[in-house]
């Protein structure tokens, strides 16, 4: 069985952080480990307050694991503060582990910051070159390159110049696009493919970002190519959607227990 690490923050309400990632990676059937940054008390109205893991312990943590379950693939999601993402970023580098999927999480969902401002050069700056596969939304993609990305074209622009700034590739999501269709942009050394579907109307969207990154995590890991992670992954976040139980008041959790794609798509 192949092993699947997030580093991320823990959700109380259960749909997104560690707790999105490691179901997702139930399904995908690798064994998921955890490296918790940071503890949140949240639910599916939102973020009430957010309380950062001492780094001294994000170390231990990262340390317990290289010494006997080193991961085949691992994400990066919420990270918080600058100086954790700095540790991060030298502990990574310092490992040298392959496969690195950084979803760069700087809002929620329910528009409640992640991400202190001063972390986001520090994500652009020193995570980014580390990545296999960055992952950023509309609104994250025009941080990390202070460029207006509010369509396709300026979608693959963003996927480009994140390329340029040192990612291996780069998935931008289109979930905020306006219009009734859905376009992801994947921008790789192969090509630019663009992912289309009709868009779903509902408010079960908590942790959509985190599991979408966790489902490529997880086909990295069992030697999936990026495409075909990324298109499995697309897949199983949309069946989750669909599926999605309906809880809370707020934006609701996914269904995280529908099938994931089997290896014979890879």
């Amino acid at each position: 069985m192949k092993i699947a690490l997030t580093i991320a923050g823990s959700d109380s309400g259960g749909g997104a952080g560690i707790q999105a990632d490691l179901k997702t990676f139930q399904q995908f059937g690798v064994f998921g480990t955890t490296v918790i940054v940071a503890i949140t008390a949240q639910n599916t109205r939102g973020v009430r307050a957010v309380h950062a893991v001492p780094a001294e312990m994000v170390s231990a943590q990262l340390d317990a694991l290289a010494d006997d379950l080193p991961p085949a693939a691992f994400k990066s999601g919420m990270l918080a503060t600058a100086p954790l993402v700095r540790l991060i970023a030298a502990e990574l580098e310092a490992r040298r582990w392959t496969g690195y999927v950084l979803d760069p999480v700087m809002v929620s969902t329910s528009g409640d910051r992640l991400l202190d401002v001063e972390a986001e050069a520090v994500v652009r700056d020193l995570l980014l070159p580390l990545a296999t596969l960055v992952t950023p939304n509309l609104d994250e993609a025009e941080i990390l390159t202070h460029q207006t990305v509010r369509d396709p074209s300026a979608m693959e622009r963003a996927g480009r110049r994140l390329v340029e700034l040192g990612a291996g590739a780069a998935l931008i999501k289109g979930g905020h696009l306006p219009g009734e269709i859905m376009t992801d942009v994947l921008v790789s050394p192969a090509g630019v493919r663009r992912f289309t579907r009709a868009k779903l109307e509902t408010t079960s969207t908590h942790g959509t970002g985190c599991t979408l990154s966790a489902a490529i995590t997880a086909g990295l890991a069992l030697g999936r190519p990026l495409d075909h992670a990324v298109t499995d992954a697309l897949d199983f976040v949309h069946r989750a959607m669909i599926a999605a139980p309906g809880l809370g008041a707020g934006r609701g959790p996914l269904n995280h227990m529908v099938p994931a794609a089997q290896p014979a798509s890879s």
